[in-house]
C-alpha cells in the first residue's frame, strides 16, 4: 500500500520534469497523509496542469465524505473493473507527484518505517485517478470536491521484506498514454501498473518521528541505524 509519501523537489523542477506550462508554488512536505491535499498532473484542454487534490477518492455516488479514507490506495489488479475506480479508471486519470514514500516493517516488537526512493533522488509520479464529488449539503453554488486515489501493485523484490504491496510508480516514457483522455480502453493501460525496476530504487530506515502525521519535517526521512543492524 502506500499511507504516507514525500514532496521535497522544488516546484521549478516539477514544472521542467513533468512539461507544465505554469509555475506553482509548492511548500515542501515531508509526511504527506491521507485526507491531505497532495500535487498532481491531468490533461485537459489539450494542457498539462497541476491541481491540488484531496488524498482519498470519493466516488461521485457517494453519500458522505467518509468514504474517501478506506479509498486512498486502488489495486492495480482491480482497479478496471471495480464500480468505485473503473469510471475514473477510463477518464480521470492523474500523476501524483512524489520523490519519495514510507513504509512500515514489523522487527521484534516494533513496526521500523523505511523510507523509499529512487536512487538519484530525483521526483517521479504515482499512477493516480480522480474524482469529483459534491457535498449533497453543501451550498448552492459550491464547487465539488476533487480527489484522488493512488495505484499500487506487488511489491519489487526491493520492498517485499518491508511490504508486499507498493505503489505504481510510472516510468517517465508512460507519463504520456496515462494521461490521455482519449484513451478508455484498460488493455493498453494494464500493463503499465507494474512494480518499479528495484535496481533503480533504495530503501533506508528512518525515525519514528514520521509515525505522526501531524510530523512534517525534515526529521522526518534523517537515515537511522535499526535496532538489528
Amino acid at each position: 500500500m502506500c499511507g504516507r509519501f514525500t514532496l521535497r523537489t522544488p516546484a521549478s523542477q516539477l514544472v521542467q520534469q513533468f512539461l507544465l506550462d505554469v509555475d506553482s508554488q509548492l511548500t515542501p512536505r515531508f509526511n504527506i497523509a491521507p485526507t491531505q491535499r497532495v500535487a498532481a498532473v491531468r490533461q485537459q484542454d489539450g494542457a498539462r496542469q497541476l491541481v491540488g487534490l484531496r488524498w482519498g477518492m470519493i466516488p461521485s455516488w457517494a453519500k458522505d465524505a467518509s468514504v474517501g479514507s478506506r479509498m486512498i490506495n486502488a489495486r492495480g489488479e482491480t482497479v478496471a473493473s471495480k464500480p468505485s475506480f473503473r469510471s475514473a479508471f477510463k477518464r480521470r486519470r492523474c500523476l501524483v507527484l512524489a520523490d519519495g514514500y514510507y513504509e512500515w516493517k514489523k522487527e521484534g516488537s516494533q513496526k521500523q518505517p523505511y523510507f523509499i526512493r529512487l536512487r538519484d533522488d530525483q521526483p517521479f509520479a504515482f499512477a493516480g485517478l480522480w474524482e469529483a464529488w459534491q457535498d449533497p449539503m453543501a451550498e448552492k453554488g459550491d464547487p465539488p470536491w476533487e480527489t484522488c486515489t493512488i495505484i499500487t501493485t506487488d511489491a519489487n523484490e526491493l520492498s517485499a521484506s518491508i511490504h508486499d504491496r507498493m505503489p505504481v510508480i510510472l516510468d517517465a516514457a508512460d507519463h504520456e498514454l496515462w494521461l490521455d483522455p482519449d484513451l478508455q480502453e484498460a488493455a493498453p493501460l494494464q500493463p503499465l501498473l507494474r512494480p518499479y525496476p528495484s535496481g533503480e530504487m533504495t530503501a533506508d530506515p528512518v525515525s519514528t518521528h514520521v509515525n505522526k502525521p501531524a510530523h512534517d519535517d525534515p526529521r522526518c526521512v534523517e537515515i537511522q541505524r535499526t535496532l538489528f543492524d
